[in-house]
């Protein structure tokens, strides 16, 4: 009997391997959370956004309001990083999606004196959610992939993959609910798009509820003395480093044009292709079936690109077939597309979305996975550096879209398709080593 008191004693008190399943579930818990809050928030804004243009036509305020909005965007994702570290992860989401929310209401009563306050302070709650969002996804890869004893680049590319896909289904979401809503609206009447933004309010708040049930997974924010009597002074050097400093680094400066394209080539999908594009050829009911077929493509192409990613030969071939089905479409509209009737007619630009959907699915899971696996020590300045470089793009395309075609466009598009390539590829070549597998598991 002794023997077997003495046998009992030297058991552990918890099972080693009950606590490492316990982790992965919480790992992968905290992804699926972030997924599906951010699939609500962005079902609604998404939608939102595609209806700026045509729902507060007097005076382009809609137009406006969200040249207005990236600019701002581009303005705040300067400060993003310092913003994070101080806040937080978890609480700077928390904070961003306020101005979703609010951008969203203003809508009810669209008028300069509402629309532009919004989409200046929706400008800087963009900023630190997507910084946040990357931020609190490459920790959470991390933290999963050390305590489950895993290759994190495989982790990082998968809680991308899984993110991106899930995220990329707010299109399908966002644009059916609008055309169910709008289906028996007549042109000018404003009873059904008020009912709509009421749902997606509703729908955005649901969204917010569900991130505070994430636990907090802050990487370089919690490792790093927080003093919240900042002075003058600090705050500008704090600024002056997350925004200056990171252009000292050659890597960032290689894969600026890459993160200039991406953004690019969404406010193309949001501004050019839906309207001269989509619009003559299947008219404006037409736009949310093919953002739809755009949502659908992004998404599944999201998930199968995650899955693959692991290392920098997985990245560069995966980024390589994305550009180029991009590549096609911009070559097909320069040279050879034009508006047709039939069948061809409805085909065409259904077949065009679904490629760009694919493109832009692997540009994003390929590049915040790139992110986090060359810059693990300052996350957040890395996220914020994309943001920057995103809606100052996008910015730009807002503002020009109505003075320019749309060969001229896509002609714009194939260049900086072109130059962020070589770019990116000079990229590797010179930090090739940073993407071995035995460094990326330290």
């Amino acid at each position: 009997m002794d023997n077997s008191i003495a046998s009992d004693e030297t058991l552990p008190l918890v099972d080693p391997n009950s606590s490492i399943k316990s982790l992965k579930t919480s790992h992968s818990r905290d992804v699926h959370v972030l997924s599906l809050a951010f699939l609500l928030v962005f079902s609604a804004y998404g939608a939102v956004q595609n209806l700026e243009s045509t729902v507060n036509v007097e005076g382009d305020l809609g137009t406006i309001s969200l040249g207005i909005l990236y600019v701002s965007f581009m303005i705040f994702s300067m400060f993003a990083s310092l913003v994070v570290r101080n806040f937080g992860s978890k609480n700077s989401m928390l904070l961003g999606t306020t101005g979703y929310w609010l951008f969203t209401a203003a809508n009810l009563m669209p008028n300069w004196y509402t629309m532009v306050p919004a989409s200046v302070y929706m400008g800087f709650c963009a900023s630190i959610i997507w910084v946040g969002q990357g931020t609190y996804l490459t920790s959470t890869a991390r933290s999963h992939a050390r305590d489950c004893n895993l290759h994190d680049g495989t982790i990082i590319g998968n809680f991308n993959g899984e993110f991106w896909g899930i995220y990329a289904t707010h299109q399908v979401i966002g644009n059916l609910i609008a055309l169910f809503l709008l289906k028996d609206d007549k042109e000018g009447a404003t009873g059904g798009v008020n009912l709509l933004f009421i749902v997606f309010l509703c729908i955005m708040t649901v969204g917010c509820v569900l991130m505070c049930f994430l636990n907090r997974r802050d990487g370089t924010a919690d490792e790093q003395p927080k003093d919240s009597s900042i002075g003058c002074t600090s705050f500008v050097v704090s600024v002056a480093k997350s925004v200056i400093k990171p252009l000292f680094d050659i890597r960032i400066l290689l894969i600026i044009p890459l993160f200039a394209y991406s953004g690019l080539q969404q406010a193309f999908v949001w501004a050019e292709f839906t309207k001269k594009i989509v619009k003559p050829a299947l008219g404006e009911s037409g736009i949310g079936g093919s953002m739809a077929m755009y949502g659908a493509a992004d998404a599944v192409c999201s998930l199968i690109a995650g899955r693959l990613t692991s290392s920098l030969s997985s990245i560069t071939w995966i980024i390589a077939g994305g550009s180029l089905t991009h590549a096609i479409i911009l070559l097909w509209i320069l040279i050879a597309y034009s508006t047709t009737t039939g069948v061809l007619g409805i085909v065409y630009p259904l077949l065009m979305a679904a490629a760009l959907g694919i493109g832009n699915g692997v540009l994003m899971t390929q590049i915040n996975a790139l992110l986090g696996m060359l810059f693990k020590h300052d996350m957040e300045g890395a996220f914020a550096q994309l943001k920057v470089w995103q809606s100052f793009s996008i910015a730009v395309i807002f503002f020009l879209t109505p003075y320019i075609s749309l060969h001229t466009m896509a002609f714009i598009m194939l260049t900086a398709l072109c130059v962020s390539l070589v770019s990116f590829f000079i990229l590797i070549l010179r930090v090739e080593k940073v993407f071995s597998p035995r460094q990326l598991a330290t």
